[in-house]
């Protein structure tokens, strides 16, 4: 039979072993929280990071018309020569739930930017798409909104259309691509020097962004051709000479390059 000492030191080891065991419950506990913690923290940042990724159209018609716009980016350089300081951008969006069932039909499409006019005739194989812009065009969707995106190495374009200022802007509704290059040999088409063709954040996306095409550019053959620039050419080589605002070769243009008017004749 256990001695009184051994009982009180048996009973001083199971407490101790009890206490360890506490201890490491909470232990356990307070890393499992951490653990869930880092994990929550690294999904936001993976889905920031991926939403930052997107440089085309992002949709969100269901977004407030009473919310409080961010201001949109443009350069506050002095203009380049053959520029003008631009209208100011307008900070809200236009949505609509759908385009007119009758499009109008366009010939020619005419936007007046501070660093000068850029026209280009639009194609006839591509009717919805022309149809939509010209609409939208119609509807003021483009009047003071800023062109945000300029490409100087790999591929060479002015992409504009988006109110918002920074490639998450729509009219609010999306439709089909049509009138798609096809592909060479190695997958890309060269998207000749004047193409006018539409943005998009994947198939059957395209909105309201567009690009316009100053040096010969290949690119996958998923972007909807519908234009081509037969005046203006000289405006968008002045802007790509001043090259991107941080330096890099893609981003906000230098030179702010914001449309005043959008108009179409039929």
């Amino acid at each position: 039979m256990p001695s009184k000492r051994e009982r009180e030191l048996a009973r001083a080891k199971f407490a101790r072993q009890q206490e360890r065991r506490a201890h490491r419950k909470v232990r356990d506990r307070f890393i499992s929280i951490v653990v869930l913690g880092l994990l929550f923290v690294g999904l936001i940042g993976f889905a920031t990071y991926q939403n930052g990724q997107s440089d085309e159209i992002i949709a969100d018609p269901a977004a407030s018309a009473s919310a409080q716009p961010e201001p949109v980016a443009i350069s506050t350089n002095a203009p380049i020569e053959g520029c003008q300081e631009p209208v100011q951008v307008r900070a809200n969006n236009i949505t609509f739930g759908s385009a007119t069932a009758d499009l109008p039909t366009a010939s020619e499409f005419s936007i007046e930017t501070n660093c000068g006019l850029i026209k280009f005739a639009t194609d006839v194989k591509a009717p919805t798409t022309v149809g939509t812009i010209a609409w939208l065009a119609n509807q003021g969707f483009y009047n003071n909104t800023s062109c945000h995106r300029l490409t100087t190495q790999g591929i060479f374009v002015l992409q504009c259309g988006d109110p918002a200022g920074d490639g998450t802007g729509s009219p609010g509704f999306s439709f089909a691509d049509e009138n798609l290059p096809t592909a060479g040999a190695d997958g890309n088409y060269i998207y000749p020097r004047g193409t006018v063709a539409m943005a998009n954040s994947g198939p059957n996306t395209n909105g309201s962004q567009f690009f316009l095409v100053y040096q010969d550019s290949p690119l996958p053959p998923n972007y909807s051709v519908w234009g081509n620039i037969t005046e203006g050419l000289d405006v968008l080589d002045n802007v790509a000479s001043a090259g991107v605002l941080d330096g890099s070769s893609d981003g906000l243009p230098s030179q702010a390059v914001v449309i005043s008017k959008a108009s179409t004749t039929p």
